[in-house]
């Protein structure tokens, strides 16, 4: 059956490509067809309430029992999630699986996967092809967290000197299982999976939603402060107004280790948009904690942007324009520290008034909108009766 759907799934439109290209077209078929179905063995009992978490590390894990444990993001009683990683990603996710046996975490499963990804064929079927298929068949939705920098290759463009490839292969793998759930630019031709379950929920977080576009056929912008506003230091950065800063660059100049990684500014959005939605049509923007360096610039394909910047310089939030359960943000919802009252916030070097995230921004100048987007987010995956 799961070799079938593949065989479906293949909408080259042969007969109007040449001999050579119809040929590699059989032989990439010809090859999936003949990998053994490992993928069969990853079952789940419930489906509908299971997630895919891509770069399950121990410290992302922690942050979704803390949201899903702390009622902020409400799941159902047999929630499941799926860890999915490559094996040669940077991290070492024997912690993730030590941690899940000694913490005796059952409701969370590790796949490993070790097909061969490249820059030459993540936009296209591959060898993992069927496992992705199958991944989506068992899963309500997936969720992609923050991280380091997409190698510029995967969207077309030289390297900056100021990129930093760290992790090819978990961009592989993840900007690979993307086109194959979405589609892009890259290929008029192909049915993405999507389309077989318009309820399928995505969501993409900081480097999420960037893979998010650049797997959609879409760029980014190497370096903010140097390719948008022609500055070139870290201390002429932090002379910029606060609302065009997106991360801490305090921490570039200063050893203070309680210094926070985040940068906290205001949003800009149409009224009735997600956003405004999300934020209950306050009229304060909510402050949001942000840390990045890339930006959105060419968007990906059917990619439509409902929040900038206060400049509108920087996209911070776009949806899918035909299936809305796509949603990515630039900012970092997830952060516990958001939540958790008893955590007092060092912003700048020297600080001796500390204050909790709620403290700061209380009501609807942030917490309350943090509060909704994990509601909003959860009848994104599990409908509206997910509690």
């Amino acid at each position: 059956m799961l070799k079938k759907t593949i065989f479906a799934m293949m909408s080259f439109s042969l007969h109007k490509k040449s001999m050579k290209t119809k040929i590699f077209a059989f032989l990439i078929l010809f090859y999936i067809l003949i990998q053994p179905d490992y993928a069969q063995n990853i079952q789940v009992h419930h489906p509908e309430s299971t997630i895919l978490l891509f770069h399950p590390t121990v410290r992302n894990i922690q942050t979704i029992q803390y949201l899903t444990e702390s009622g902020i993001f409400p799941v159902p009683e047999n929630f499941h999630i799926i860890g999915v990683y490559h094996k040669y990603a940077a991290y070492n996710y024997a912690q993730t699986a030590t941690f899940i046996e000694e913490k005796k975490i059952c409701n969370l499963s590790l796949v490993e996967i070790s097909d061969t990804l490249f820059p030459g064929n993540i936009f296209q079927i591959n060898q993992s092809s069927s496992l992705f298929t199958h991944l989506f068949e068992q899963s309500a939705g997936a969720i992609f967290f923050g991280g380091p920098d997409i190698p510029p290759v995967c969207y077309g463009e030289k390297t900056s000197l100021l990129t930093e490839i760290t992790d090819p292969f978990r961009h592989y793998l993840e900007l690979s299982f993307i086109f194959y759930l979405l589609g892009g630019f890259q290929s008029d031709n192909f049915t993405p999976l999507i389309y077989n379950r318009s309820d399928y929920a995505v969501l993409g977080i900081c480097l999420g939603m960037q893979s998010i576009n650049v797997a959609t056929g879409g760029s980014l912008y190497q370096d903010i402060p140097t390719e948008l506003y022609n500055v070139f230091t870290s201390e002429d950065v932090l002379l910029l107004h606060p609302d065009l800063r997106h991360r801490n660059y305090f921490i570039h100049n200063d050893i203070d280790p309680d210094l926070i990684y985040g940068h906290f500014h205001q949003l800009s959005y149409a009224k009735g948009s997600i956003i405004d939605i999300l934020n209950n049509s306050s009229e304060n923007s909510p402050n949001i904690w942000s840390s990045h360096h890339q930006a959105i610039k060419k968007i990906g394909k059917n990619l439509v942007p409902v929040a900038y910047s206060t400049d509108s310089m920087i996209i911070e939030a776009v949806r899918h324009a035909e299936f809305q359960n796509v949603f990515g943000v630039q900012f970092h919802p997830e952060v516990n520290s958001i939540y958790n009252d008893t955590i007092k916030l060092k912003q700048l070097p020297r600080q001796s008034v500390l204050k909790s995230y709620a403290e700061l921004f209380p009501g609807s100048s942030g917490y309350d909108f943090h509060k909704n987007f994990w509601k909003y987010i959860s009848e994104m995956f599990f409908g509206k009766n997910s509690e």
